[in-house]
């Protein structure tokens, strides 16, 4: 048999992953629930909502990321957004304390972290677009990948030798907010969250054709017409967006974005964004879903779901280096 015939069709694979996705979904629900369905349901819903808005914002904006810089191994993640909010934690409490901190309204730190990492990354762009790197598109996002690592590297050392000089006790607060978490997700924080992820997609759906010809590179993207630093600056103002709400409303997932992009394009072999996007969000929402289920059911809460997704991603990551895979 022909081995194009042994490859699933786009549509069952798609088909495949939102049945699987519903299913962890429905056991997430309904396993081991005892008590008032009532109460269960709004708990349990409410981590449900978290894991589907943080998988979808980080499978689009990691997909949409590699699209435009034409390679499968970066993440926005690059950029420092993870870093830079790390480095927001720790200097709040080393500043405030932990006493203070918790105090504060979530809505207020929320919108503080949000801000925080959008004016960065929006003040970055104008600097290399509009000047560093006017004439020369390719170079200016370049340049923004470098600027970027370079500024991850200093969030991270800074956050680093504030956590050595600050309090023992003042640290483990501090350790407690630099990992995803599922478990204490607000509900008023999801439902704005929700809300600035939907303005962000109804914006992106005007540029769903320009994806594909973006995929292809600079060159022919303006040759068929693109204006090609409007569309890679409006791709980096959507994917800053998506990753700065979803960072802030449960904490970094470095690797995450590159586990489900990468399996996305393995499982769907296409590289039309109508078949990439729903397969990676898919994925991400049945990785964070089975992956809660699995830790809360069989291990009891003893460890952290971030901190798996992690090591599997990293070891992800090697994998595509020592494959060649990367492009």
């Amino acid at each position: 048999m022909p081995a194009d015939r042994r490859i699933l069709s786009p549509t069952v694979v798609l088909g495949g992953l939102s049945a699987l996705t519903l299913l962890s979904i429905a056991l997430f629900m309904t396993l081991g629930a005892r008590g008032k369905w009532d109460f269960i349901l709004a708990f349990r819903g409410t981590k449900v909502a978290a894991m589907v808005l943080v998988g979808y914002a980080v499978a689009v904006s990691t997909v949409l990321f590699q699209t435009i810089t034409n390679n499968r191994i970066l993440t926005p993640s690059v950029m420092g957004f993870d870093h830079l909010y790390r480095m927001i934690q720790t200097v709040l409490v080393f500043q405030f304390g932990s006493g203070l901190v918790a105090s504060l309204d979530p809505r207020l730190r929320f919108g503080v972290e949000v801000a925080s990492m959008v004016v960065f990354s929006g003040l970055l762009y104008w600097w290399l677009f509009n000047g560093a790197g006017r004439g020369d598109n390719r170079r200016s996002l370049h340049l923004l990948l470098l600027v970027g690592i370079v500024f991850g590297v200093l969030f991270r050392s800074l956050t680093s030798f504030l956590q050595r000089i600050i309090d023992p006790n003042e640290f483990l607060t501090v350790q407690d907010r630099l990992f995803a978490n599922f478990n204490r997700v607000d509900v008023e924080l999801l439902t704005v969250s929700a809300l600035v992820v939907l303005a962000v997609s109804l914006a992106g759906w005007r540029w769903r054709r320009t994806f594909d010809v973006l995929a292809l590179g600079r060159d022919a993207a303006i040759n068929l017409g693109v204006e090609h630093r409007r569309a890679v600056m409006a791709v980096l103002v959507m994917v800053s967006i998506l990753v700065s709400v979803s960072t802030a409303l449960v904490g970094p997932i470095t690797f995450f974005g590159l586990l489900v992009a990468n399996l996305a394009y393995l499982v769907v072999r296409s590289h039309r964004h109508a078949l990439i996007l729903p397969a990676a969000v898919l994925l991400a929402v049945l990785t964070l879903v089975a992956g809660q289920l699995v830790l809360e059911r069989v291990f009891g809460y003893n460890a952290a779901l971030s901190i798996v997704i992690e090591f599997v991603g990293g070891l992800a990551f090697l994998f595509i280096l020592v494959r060649g895979s990367a492009r």
